[in-house]
């Protein structure tokens, strides 16, 4: 849920024939515009990221039917203001000139680095990682092999608050990263480590400045994990299901604290709350009942608020936000989105 420089937040998601788009009213309050349809044809998978800007990329992987047969290429718009049109979406191309062999890349992941420059990356068909950068003035530099082996479908890129870019992406034997010793240098490969994350399920939070905390569901399901470089993984507990851990940072009765989100395992939505680095003294989860399918979202509206979004099962969406309260307190009543 991208907070936009007027302070409304925007929900976005993937139907068939494009994407749907619910606009906040207003900053923090509880009515929602939309959904306004944006059409793109062949869409498969879609991620939306945000820079220090506010700018909100949206990057697809298509799938188009031609003469020559099926092939698959990715594409890149923009929204710059909240509520406004989305810009004409432009082809990124593919690195394999092949149509068979690039209809087995992934799905785009990206990151926004602090000059606006966006970073796109895409696990090839032999299951390592390529980028694609764009560079100074707008234009786009060539696709990098940038190595790996055995990734998993889903990669996790992030930018530091200093604007050093981090690829964290779980393998078929643990888990590889790639790092920017610098600003606007190369990505270069970090060692393996011997770690066991759930595809799919791995988030990254900047926890202190240049700190990242990693979160990832244990591959077994046995609970989730947190995880800092020159530390061991901690395990914090929940019961969830298959999906994405997602969280964000926020002061609850004055302290620091970390609030994580996931579909638990009897498909309902877990919400777990602690001290910002401080998984190893406890986190306090609760089942919020309200059925989730997917991954949900989290969000602090313009008021600073904790906004929760959730899919259900008949395809809706329903949101919920932080009251006054100890702790975190949501409303007890979910606002469905038309």
């Amino acid at each position: 849920m991208p907070l936009g420089k007027d302070g409304r937040l925007t929900l976005y998601a993937r139907t068939d024939g494009g994407l749907l788009r619910w606009t906040q009213r207003s900053p923090g309050g509880e009515k929602w515009d939309g959904p306004d349809f944006v059409s793109v044809a062949g869409l498969t998978d879609l991620t939306v990221v945000q820079g220090a800007n506010t700018y909100v990329h949206f990057l697809g992987r298509r799938e188009r039917h031609g003469s020559d047969g099926p092939s698959v290429d990715f594409v890149h718009a923009i929204q710059y203001q909240t509520g406004r049109p989305v810009t004409e979406w432009r082809s990124l191309g593919n690195f394999y000139r092949d149509h068979a062999t690039g209809r087995k890349v992934g799905a785009p992941a990206g990151a926004v680095d602090p000059q606006g420059a966006l970073f796109v990356f895409v696990r090839n068909a032999g299951r390592g990682l390529q980028m694609r950068r764009e560079g100074k003035g707008g234009k786009w530099e060539a696709w990098q092999d940038l190595k790996g082996a055995g990734l998993a479908a889903e990669l996790v890129p992030t930018v530091t608050s200093s604007g050093l870019v981090e690829v964290f992406a779980p393998t078929d034997r643990g888990v590889q990263q790639w790092r920017q010793e610098e600003p606007d240098g190369p990505l270069q490969i970090a060692p393996p480590l011997q770690f066991s994350a759930l595809a799919g399920s791995a988030t990254a939070l900047e926890t202190a400045p240049d700190r990242l905390t990693y979160y990832w569901t244990d591959a077994d399901r046995t609970g989730v994990v947190s995880y800092r470089e020159g530390g061991g993984p901690v395990p914090v507990g929940g019961q969830p299901g298959d999906g994405a851990v997602v969280a964000l940072r926020t002061p609850l009765d004055g302290y620091d604290c970390t609030v994580l989100a996931q579909r638990g395992a009897g498909g309902t939505l877990l919400i777990g709350v602690c001290n910002t680095e401080g998984e190893q003294d406890g986190v306090w989860w609760s089942d919020t009942t309200e059925e989730c399918v997917g991954d949900p979202a989290l969000a602090l509206d313009g008021h600073g608020r904790v906004v929760v979004a959730l899919r259900r099962r008949d395809g809706t969406l329903s949101v919920a936000r932080q009251e006054e309260g100890p702790g975190l307190t949501l409303s007890s009543h979910w606002h469905r989105l038309p």
